[in-house]
């Protein structure tokens, strides 16, 4: 009859019955419109960075500077790395948050 009681003791601890909700703090709306926005900034900083590293590449290969052209190249990755995982943000997190809600 103790083993029974610590049974059920535990699985009344292994889930709280907590989960997200979207009345539980005011403001959520605006913090939304933040992260879009921060979202909509991290992807024109990308375009910008691929841009300027496209441009170094291509001056520093054409002049023979193969130091700044392997930055440039390297430029492009982390930029086209970069929008890679902004534009994958959404997914990624729900994806773990998935993942955790199944533990």
């Amino acid at each position: 009859m103790g083993a029974a009681r610590v049974v059920a003791w535990s699985v009344r601890l292994g889930d709280p019955g907590i989960s997200p909700n979207e009345d539980g703090l005011p403001g959520l709306p605006v913090v939304r419109s933040i992260v879009g926005a921060l979202l909509t900034w991290g992807l024109v900083a990308c375009v910008a960075g691929l841009v300027v590293s496209v441009i170094v590449w291509a001056l520093a290969h054409q002049q023979g500077n193969y130091q700044y052209a392997s930055g440039g190249k390297s430029g492009v990755v982390v930029s086209a790395g970069g929008a890679l995982l902004i534009g994958a943000a959404n997914a990624i997190v729900g994806f773990f948050s998935g993942l955790g809600a199944g533990v």
